[in-house]
């Protein structure tokens, strides 16, 4: 018969000393080119990439890296109006059109953001949905970092504008711009709903890749 048999270490134990983590350490940047990872719950956000082909008017002011600035030549038909208060073709009064100069701003190769909404309010889902979006189109050597996104709300008295405008992204119009930061200046609950076009400008994008980080 084999008996099985147990060894049993007489050795004196020894304490070791094992490390534990730092009460003052904080969490170190995430090196570059590091992907946020993914969670398991996700905001659905849906995009699109435009072209520079597209050939998209953007009517506003935006950083210059966002667009390509083309002179064109227009015409211009001026009306006139005649004292009994009708108006007059310049066709009709044997003027020609007048041919001018003037510059247009064309938006380049970048991501739209068309719709985005979060399964939970103030988890950061939506949050963590734009940086990776932001990651993507850094390292897309076509859009280079640019996003735009059209500020509307969806239901009566909302607005995603302020939720964009912490992450970074801002108005081509610089009025509503003034409106949002006022409000969160003076602490203002009700933002009056913002709409139009907003882009996330090339020197807010490394700020938004560290949104909610200490370092």
């Amino acid at each position: 018969m084999i008996n099985n048999i147990t060894t049993t270490d007489l050795r004196p134990k020894m304490n070791v000393a094992k490390t534990t983590p730092s009460r003052t350490s904080i969490s170190m940047p995430p090196i570059l080119g590091f992907k946020t990872p993914l969670l398991k719950e996700k905001a659905n956000i849906r995009i699109k990439k435009v072209k520079r082909g597209d050939n998209i008017i953007v009517p506003g002011e935006i950083d210059d890296d966002y667009v390509d600035i083309v002179e064109e030549e227009a015409e211009y038909t001026p009306n006139f109006t005649s004292s009994d208060g009708n108006f007059f073709a310049s066709s009709q009064l044997l003027f020609k059109p007048r041919k001018y100069k003037h510059k247009v701003k064309y938006l380049k190769n970048c991501y739209v953001i068309d719709f985005i909404q979060s399964p939970k309010t103030k988890h950061g889902l939506g949050t963590a949905a734009i940086k990776q979006l932001a990651e993507k189109s850094m390292f897309d050597s076509k859009t280079e970092g640019r996003i735009v996104t059209f500020s509307a709300p969806i239901m009566k008295g909302e607005s995603p504008a302020i939720f964009f405008f912490k992450l970074g992204f801002r108005f081509i119009e610089p009025e509503s711009n003034k409106i949002i930061e006022e409000c969160i200046v003076n602490n203002i609950p009700d933002i009056p709903p913002q709409i139009g076009m907003m882009y996330l400008p090339k020197n807010r994008l490394h700020k938004l890749l560290h949104y909610g980080e200490l370092f």
